[in-house]
């Protein structure tokens, strides 16, 4: 069982660890979904921690289909994200008819390796989550981050547990979306699933970023209703 938990400061990366997490993904303006993190923050959280740090790869706020200067963007600063001692990255990619861009969301994850790839939460805009499972396979991104589709992962378990059926292995899913110490035990039953991804403390869109810090007392809570559901 893995807990992934979001944050967008140092003092969250190490309530993070300190509370148990296993990975941490790095953004920047969670208010609006997470935007990618600059240099000297992720150098700082880097030179912190022990357990895995991902970066989100994501240029700007709004849809994921990226022109030509955008994706641009996101090569180098992937290229960074490596150089700075990251672990993974996180980015999606989508065509303007709402489907997986197979050709570029490729073109990044054999640019991030030997480094792992995640790809997020646009997955759950695409229009048919079932092709868009073996479009992301195909990319050869590790793992996919959705709520099946839904507004937070508990209201999409059974897409959830019917997409990780249909994975088989190939890919790894992570539910994301709305991931609680109240309800985190309920949602991995019903999915079988063996990563999740929590900011732990509730978003609202009316918040500026930097987001409240993630208290450490919170991120203990999640890693043992999670254990917990197992046992």
């Amino acid at each position: 069982m893995l807990v992934e938990i979001c944050i967008d400061s140092l003092e969250s990366a190490i309530a993070a660890q300190d509370g148990g997490a296993g990975r941490v993904e790095l953004c920047e303006a969670l208010h609006v979904g997470g935007l990618t993190p600059h240099a000297e923050l992720i150098r700082a959280v880097r030179a912190a921690l022990k357990l895995q740090l991902f970066t989100m790869i994501r240029p700007r706020a709004g849809n994921f289909v990226y022109d030509d200067s955008e994706f641009a963007q996101m090569q180098r600063d992937i290229e960074l994200a490596k150089s700075l001692g990251c672990d993974g990255v996180v980015l999606g990619i989508l065509t303007a008819q709402d489907e997986i861009d197979i050709e570029r969301t490729r073109a990044l994850v054999e640019l991030a390796r030997p480094i792992e790839v995640t790809f997020h939460r646009a997955f759950d805009e695409a229009r048919n989550l079932e092709e868009a499972l073996e479009a992301v396979i195909g990319t050869g991104a590790n793992r996919i981050l959705t709520s099946g589709g839904e507004s937070t992962a508990l209201a999409g378990a059974a897409q959830l547990a019917k997409l990780n059926a249909k994975a088989a292995g190939r890919i790894q899913l992570m539910a994301g979306g709305g991931v609680r110490p109240g309800n985190v035990a309920t949602l991995l039953r019903r999915t079988n699933l063996q990563e999740i991804h929590s900011a732990v403390t509730m978003i609202s869109a009316l918040k500026p970023s930097p987001w409240p810090f993630v208290r450490r007392e919170d991120v203990i809570d999640l890693c043992r209703q999670a254990a917990e559901a197992f046992s």
